[in-house]
């Protein structure tokens, strides 16, 4: 078995010969250090991208089988995007900047986490029609799948899995108008916001349908969201399932409808309470599982869901800045997880900087021995 087939098989509860060992990339910084350090090429590091030759350069020297993280994009977001602007110089060389998404960042040299936002450009009905509506219009330009992605998604030979990137039917919204900006428009002005939710789910729908036009041979659906942080929703649940459901179950029925069945999501945070939204509109995967501070598991959701609720992630990746014993209690945590079926390991986020070569390197090679 190659390892799409491994995938496949996994996920659906079939047998495998061995399980697959997936990832989720790096942060750049890592690649910097460990380039540093001698274990991979400069140029591996700097052209890094999910999926690319580089990267499976650096998954193969550590042990991994595959990036799940390997879709072929819809562009469902701002196009063109808002260009990059320094608004403001503050005293202590820090900037005010507007950024892709027409949201004011304060950016600061050597910061590696997500800027402070400041303000943000949509507000109201006058910014959304002026900066945001003809953004969102369906063009050819939006399509992944050109002639060579098409050659390799058909290849009968294909040996790693590849998905269709869905697009993103809140995280994109909650990026525009920030958190309190998206909790004051459900109550100043519910028609704008239901508004641009529905703008958001036909354009992504249209991208998916087009690009299945082109070819169906797709291993899974994918979405991304990011609409939970370690306490819960940064959305009512209520709400979500009520306006954003909907889409969700067009897009799932039109992948189904294309004989791909397998539908994955990425939200980091504690996604419990969205969790109902997410399996009754025909999102039957969680991803990447964070184990973080809320000890996130496949197991209460399985318990709660059934089989029909799969999972990949849910790997510690600290235990990589640790030692080996670390990664040894964490290898059997994972045992009786890889037992309920339906599930594959895989570290919980990009792989960070404090991540040891040599702590890589043994994880796979446990994960092989015990689970091969």
């Amino acid at each position: 078995m190659n390892t799409r087939q491994r995938t496949l098989a996994a996920l659906d509860y079939q047998d495998y010969d061995r399980l697959p060992l997936a990832h989720f990339g790096f942060w750049k910084e890592t690649l910097a250090k460990w380039a540093d350090e001698g274990h991979i090429a400069r140029e591996e590091a700097a052209t890094w991208r999910d999926g690319n030759e580089a990267e499976k350069s650096i998954a193969g020297k550590l042990g991994f089988d595959f990036n799940y993280y390997s879709v072929v994009f819809c562009h469902t977001d701002l196009l063109p995007p808002f260009e990059t602007e320094v608004i403001e110089e503050m005293p202590d060389g820090s900037r005010k900047v507007l950024n892709r998404d027409g949201v004011v960042v304060l950016d600061k040299d050597g910061a590696g986490s997500i800027p402070s936002e400041i303000d943000h450009l949509l507000k109201e009905r006058k910014d959304w029609e002026e900066h945001y509506v003809h953004r969102l219009q369906f063009q050819a330009e939006r399509i992944g799948v050109d002639d060579q992605t098409k050659a390799y998604l058909e290849d009968e030979n294909r040996s790693d899995p590849c998905g269709l990137h869905c697009g993103s039917l809140f995280g994109m919204i909650r990026n525009w108008l920030g958190v309190e900006g998206t909790a004051y428009l459900q109550a100043d002005d519910p028609n704008l916001f239901s508004e641009i939710i529905e703008m958001v789910g036909e354009l992504s729908y249209r991208c998916v349908e087009t690009s299945l036009e082109i070819t169906s041979a797709f291993d899974f659906g994918h979405f991304w969201e990011d609409i939970c942080f370690k306490s819960g929703p940064l959305i009512n649940p209520r709400v979500f399932d009520e306006k954003v459901g909907p889409h969700y179950k067009r897009i799932t029925d039109l992948l189904s409808n294309y004989g791909i069945s397998l539908v994955s999501l990425d939200c980091d945070g504690w996604i419990d309470a969205l969790i109902p939204t997410w399996v009754n509109n025909g999102v039957n995967t969680m991803f990447p599982i964070e184990v973080g501070t809320w000890n996130a598991s496949i197991l209460p959701w399985r318990e709660q869901y059934g089989r029909g609720l799969r999972g990949v992630g849910g790997m510690d990746k600290r235990v990589f800045a640790y030692d080996r014993s670390a990664i040894d209690a964490e290898v059997e945590r994972l045992k009786p997880l890889v037992a309920l079926g339906g599930y594959i390991p895989c570290p919980d986020h990009r792989i960070a900087p404090d991540a040891k070569w040599e702590n890589v390197q043994y994880y796979c090679d446990r994960m092989r021995s015990t689970f091969g």
